[in-house]
């Protein structure tokens, strides 16, 4: 905590893992240090990509938005004082590693169910329904996504062969209402994003034709 008793406060970004169908907050994961960058791409979904004249302006839907971030997670100050972290004594930052990969692995009690319902005959195994996951990046960016891919670098361990120091690099998928509909809770929060974006973009103060060196448009 800063020394500075009118230091602004420190926001984390992080993720919220929501249950898909009601919603139910069931894990928030803050990041323990924000990352310096955060890489975002927007693959235009245009209607006029084959050629077609009357559409080269339209717009199929929102684009498609990628997220890159790298995250590093630390135990170093936790084990500075081991009678207060016990946990990471004992684990090291394993819990806080598992915390996010266990957001891409199906839920093992799901498989074991439909594993055994499926010897019965009684049911086609089907793709397990993942969490709803939720990437906070302040208030005016609270995005559902996917995680599409992330990879872990272990870069030091304790005598135990416990992590204590890792790099994550996670790449998110916006989910928009082209991928979940309106109706879905995913829905809902990606058209407040959009709404959100939209607000901010009308902050924004237009500028003049002079300063681009023109008088008028030909």
């Amino acid at each position: 905590m800063s020394s500075f008793p009118h230091s602004p406060r420190l926001l984390k970004g992080g993720l919220v893992v929501l249950d898909a169908g009601s919603g139910t907050v069931s894990r928030i994961i803050s990041l323990q240090y924000n990352p310096d960058t955060l890489t975002r791409q927007l693959q235009v979904q245009g209607a006029g990509e084959n050629g077609e004249r009357s559409e080269a302006l339209r717009l199929k839907g929102p684009p498609v938005e990628t997220l890159r971030l790298e995250v590093e997670i630390d135990a170093t100050d936790q084990l500075e004082f081991p009678r207060d972290h016990p946990q990471t004594l004992e684990h090291g930052i394993q819990p806080q590693l598992s915390a996010l990969e266990t957001l891409v692995f199906p839920a093992s009690s799901t498989l074991q169910q439909n594993n055994g319902l499926a010897a019965a005959g009684l049911i086609e195994i089907l793709p397990a329904q993942a969490p709803l996951t939720v990437f906070v990046w302040s208030k005016s960016r609270v995005m559902p996504v996917r995680l599409a891919e992330f990879s872990i670098t272990e870069e030091a361990f304790d005598a135990a062969l416990n992590p204590i120091r890792a790099k994550i690099s996670l790449s998110l998928r916006v989910l928009n209402v082209n991928d979940v509909g309106f109706t879905h809770r995913a829905g809902s929060l990606y058209m407040s994003y959009q709404q959100q974006k939209e607000q901010l973009a009308r902050l924004h103060q237009s500028g003049q034709l002079n300063t681009l060196g023109l008088n008028s448009l030909p």
